[in-house]
């Protein structure tokens, strides 16, 4: 990826990683790409650096633009590892004036990379610096994802380089919102956000309020995954405000796992009951579909229904990881049930309602369990259970 011009002497200097597949658990099936931002003023500036493999690629694509020794100022956002790992060897070369962080940067960077002579310089929230023509406004939002994040906001360019939130895991040979379809691009986001930022929506809440109250004039959205909303940041600006408020549409998923298709047939009869109430659904195999791309599903569902038959006195492997994922994740406002087949124990639908329970996830009753295979009673009562939720998420989404 060569550098691309975003503004008036502002370019992306960062690398598209075309072969990423997974992201701790995240699967990042079309790569994801580690955006770097190079600001040339009278103080050159770089915003974040690159994933240590790709150093080379950053290095040579700061020095089309610039000798790299010329950048005076290296602003680090975020201290994870794919924004920070070749931040050693960056400085390095670079050899900055300053290395501008946050507060709780300074320790990350010193928690990872150890103690170097390196010319820190904290900047508190609501700071500016002068680049020459251009000021940078430091913006802290720790938790979002980490407690080191923060935004940059240049307001002469109306440019907001928002650290990881507003970004995507997408690979693409485009840069800008603009050349891509909108629907797939929100979908990416969509992605992004059910899988990295959902826990932290309380604090999305916070900082769309504490922006709208700063009233920054923004045009671009620069985030450190994907593309940049050049066209169109209101569009990502109002999905995150849906987002942060966990609204739910008249949508229930099934997700589930089968042994040998007894939990599955009964899967389908819960369908059935759904489709009766005229609900939107989706049969989710947890052996068809990534955990990652379930939750996506998650986001603008009202009913969550989880079907197991029992293996070894428990649910199988496949539930309890996408039972685990999805209680780190903190969804709220969901409502949902439980089914199951077993042999001759049948502890993985209480074990399931036990999770759904811990997670607050309200229960609609009865839950169904049957011995080795359903008879039709047991898919009628299957359907019921279909029906009965899908008058709950009526309820609850009028």
């Amino acid at each position: 990826m060569a550098p691309v011009a975003i503004k008036d002497n502002i370019f992306n200097v960062g690398v598209v990683d075309w072969n990423i597949r997974d992201f701790h658990g995240y699967s990042t099936y079309k790569g994801t790409t580690y955006n770097a931002y190079l600001v040339m003023d009278d103080k050159i500036t770089l915003f974040d650096t690159v994933k240590k493999p790709f150093k080379n690629d950053l290095l040579q694509n700061i020095a089309k633009i610039t000798d790299p020794q010329k950048i005076d100022y290296l602003v680090v956002n975020h201290v994870e590892m794919d924004h920070s790992g070749s931040i050693p060897e960056v400085i390095e070369a670079v050899k900055p004036q300053k290395v501008f962080c946050s507060p709780m940067g300074k320790k990350a960077l010193e928690a990872h990379f150890g103690s170097h002579a390196w010319p820190l310089e904290v900047v508190e929230n609501g700071r500016e610096i002068s680049l020459g023509r251009r000021t940078v406004r430091f913006l802290e939002t720790r938790m979002l994802h980490w407690p080191d994040s923060m935004f940059s906001y240049i307001p002469q360019d109306r440019l907001l380089i928002s650290s990881d939130a507003f970004g995507q895991h997408w690979a693409t040979s485009e840069t800008f919102d603009d050349e891509v379809a909108l629907t797939e691009l929100l979908r990416h986001a969509a992605k992004y956000y059910a899988n990295i930022l959902l826990p932290y929506s309380p604090l999305v809440r916070k900082l769309l309020a504490a922006v709208g109250e700063m009233k920054l004039d923004i045009d671009m959205i620069a985030p450190d995954h994907g593309l940049i909303w050049r066209s169109r940041p209101e569009a990502i600006l109002k999905a995150y405000d849906d987002w942060s408020l966990q609204k739910a549409e008249r949508k229930a998923l099934i997700i589930y796992d089968t042994m040998w298709h007894s939990t599955e047939k009964m899967a389908h009869a819960v369908a059935s009951g759904l489709a009766d109430e005229g609900v939107s659904y989706k049969l989710l195999h947890l052996k068809r579909n990534h955990r990652s791309d379930i939750l996506t599903e998650v986001l603008d569902s009202k009913a969550l229904i989880f079907g197991s038959p029992t293996l070894n006195n428990g649910m199988l492997p496949t539930m309890a990881d996408i039972l685990c994922y999805l209680k780190g994740l903190k969804p709220t406002g969901k409502i949902g049930s439980a089914f199951g087949s077993y042999g001759w124990s049948g502890e993985a639908v209480n074990d399931m309602v036990r999770w759904m329970e811990e997670m607050k996830i309200e229960i609609v009753e009865p839950p169904v369990r049957v011995q080795y295979v359903p008879n039709q009673d047991v898919l009628a009562q299957c359907a019921e259970l279909g029906r009965r939720v899908g008058r709950a998420v009526k309820e609850r989404t009028a």
